[in-house]
């Protein structure tokens, strides 16, 4: 089952950047970079992360819903 996540990342995303995560769609909102889109495993998720990392990118947390 794929749910549904989404990456904050602090500033505008290049689009050399956004094209290492073709899984995800982004899209600019104010200062900050969305990339959102739907991961079925955990292993994909670590991934993704693993390339946000790899590419220095600075995350922005997301607060909780509880």
């Amino acid at each position: 089952m794929a749910l549904g996540y989404e990456f904050r990342v602090v500033g505008p995303v290049p689009e050399a950047v956004a094209e290492a995560f073709p899984e995800l769609k982004a899209v600019v909102i104010g200062n900050q970079t969305v990339l959102c889109g739907e991961i079925s495993t955990r292993r994909i998720c670590s991934g993704l992360l693993a390339r946000f990392r790899m590419l220095g990118l600075e995350m922005r947390p997301v607060p909780s819903a509880l």
